[in-house]
């Protein structure tokens, strides 16, 4: 086994982490979703539910794969071999999930490298917002097998981009993170201060931090807030499991998961500020939605073409604004797939760049799905059933597996071992854990399952119901069915070539691989004849 990868400090580790929690959803659904219940009300919700929820799920997972140095799959096992298949559903997903991520991350690259035409778009709504449109074909049904050239184009750099950042695993990513973490915040305050010197900011920032009270009765709001820190912390996913078994024993897990969470935070308001101020400056404040994709590629060209008279300035800010988009896709988009080849890697004994570089030609061939003229629609349906559905089922099997299943005192002696100024009391990760996390994630189940089958007919966005069935409920179904086929492959191969598991043992030295027994053969007669001769000579 190759020597694992370690972070080369605390501050790397906090940056990476941050990298990964600090997104695409940051950037475009915080600043829709504050719009839509009342700005200042959706924050207060937001930090609570970041408090009861988001940060002991965060230093849950950091914790647990701090003490067993594995990944999401290894790391679920050493809780209890019976758990290991809830570790292989969050990888699954995770590697389902960068599939279409990455396609996003290509289409941001994609309208970087067109900003320049929002230069002769001065006040053409219409032109701004069917720019995106125009280059990638997209028909927005489940229709149409062409790739535009470009498109495809863009997808490879994307690639390119991922494998060259964690090529290295944990040293690697320590390098690209010093870079990627600070350059999304520094364009988000160019822009914010672009924002709100514009006539009309005052109205969105009003708009974003004056609470309406009445929202606080409305329930879609608790949903809403929940949904955004779980779906934004990167937790679920495997990529903390990841992170977390990089750290060394030193490592202060309460103090840095507070930390991530709360910069995490800062920087979607930090973009609920350039979204708000920016779409007041140009009038557009009826505009904001909590539509990912309609913000960043509809929505917001439109501010762009109206924030000055001037067309080439224009074309400066949407760079600026599509530069900052990648710098934040890039950082998740590569966690991802560093999450799944930890736990791969781990599982298997195998080389970690070689697992990863496996990972990055298959999850490319996949994602061309997604560039097709098709692919908004088949990435809009995997992406509702991946985050709706899976990664909240996930989430409450975690919680029950470690909270109500496992000695959460170990947890939380893990989490607290080299705490200094902050430690986590027991009653807050174990009330978290053990009842109010599994109780919110259910709800939120729940409430999606009533809005789909009771308000929806039990059809999700217009489209066939084949479809649905094919990257809505298979792939589901599939990605829970994962350990229990790998579990199949797992003991054939012991059978078959000798493959032996690591023994995890929480109270142990973290891992103790078990000695590998090689099996003599009974020698054929020609064979012991030949031996013997070889030995009379000597």
């Amino acid at each position: 086994m190759e020597k694992r990868s370690q972070w080369s400090s605390r501050f790397t580790f906090i940056l990476a982490a941050i990298g990964s929690a600090v997104g695409l959803g940051n950037a475009w659904r915080f600043p829709g979703l504050a719009a839509k219940h009342g700005g200042g009300t959706f924050l207060v919700v937001y930090l609570l539910a970041m408090v009861v929820m988001g940060i002991p799920l965060l230093m849950m997972e950091i914790s647990v794969s701090r003490k067993f140095r594995k990944g999401a799959i290894e790391s679920m096992r050493g809780i209890g071999k019976k758990f290991e298949p809830i570790g292989w559903a969050a990888t699954s997903n995770a590697f389902t999930i960068v599939c279409y991520y990455s396609v996003v991350f290509a289409w941001v690259i994609l309208m970087f490298l067109h900003s320049w035409e929002f230069a002769g778009m001065k006040n053409d709504n219409e032109a701004a917002s069917d720019l995106f449109f125009k280059l990638t074909k997209t028909t927005g049904a489940i229709e149409g097998a062409d790739i535009p050239g470009e498109v495809f184009l863009c997808l490879l750099i994307a690639w390119g981009l991922i494998f060259f950042c964690i090529r290295n695993g944990a040293s690697s990513v320590g390098k690209v993170v010093k870079f990627t973490v600070f350059a999304p915040v520094v364009l988000l305050v160019i822009m914010a201060v672009k924002g709100c010197t514009m006539s009309g900011a005052g109205e969105g920032l009003k708009m974003l931090f004056v609470p309406d009270l009445s929202a606080f009765a409305d329930p879609s709001l608790w949903v809403d807030a929940i949904g955004q820190v779980f779906y934004s912390l990167s937790i679920m996913m495997a990529i903390m499991f990841a992170y977390g078994s990089y750290l060394g024993d030193d490592a202060d897990v309460a103090a840095d998961a507070a930390i991530i969470a709360f910069s995490d935070m800062a920087i979607s308001v930090l973009s609920g500020i350039v979204m708000f101020s920016t779409m007041g400056g140009t009038g557009m404040l009826d505009k904001i939605t909590d539509s990912g994709v309609a913000t960043a590629f509809i929505v917001y060209p439109q501010a762009i073409v109206n924030l000055t008279n001037i067309g080439w300035l224009n074309a400066i800010f949407g760079a600026i604004f599509y530069l900052m988009l990648i710098t934040l896709a890039i950082d998740s988009a590569f966690s991802i797939v560093e999450g799944v080849s930890a736990a791969i890697s781990d599982k298997f004994h195998l080389s970690a760049k070689k697992v990863t570089l496996m990972i990055c030609i298959i999850c490319g061939f996949i994602s061309i799905i997604f560039v097709t003229q098709a692919g908004l629609a088949w990435l809009d349906i995997v992406d509702n059933w991946t985050n709706q559905i899976n990664l909240i089922i996930i989430g409450i099997l975690e919680c029950i597996a470690i909270g109500w299943c496992f000695d959460l005192h170990k947890v939380h002696y893990e989490v607290n071992r080299n705490a200094k100024k902050f430690q986590a009391p027991y009653w807050w990760l174990s009330a978290s854990i053990k009842v109010v996390s599994p109780l919110l994630l259910t709800a939120l189940f729940i409430w999606n399952m009533v809005d789909l089958f009771g308000n929806k007919g039990g059809s999700y966005g217009g489209y066939p119901i084949w479809a649905q069935i094919i990257a809505g409920w298979c792939v589901s179904v599939l990605i829970f069915l994962s350990g229990f086929i790998a579990k199949a492959i797992i003991n054939k191969k012991k059978k078959k070539d000798g493959f032996v598991e690591d023994e995890i043992d929480w109270e142990g030295s973290h891992l103790l691989p078990k000695p590998v027994v090689i099996e003599k053969k009974p020698l054929t007669k020609t064979a012991a004849k030949k031996r013997a001769r070889n030995k009379k000579r000597r």
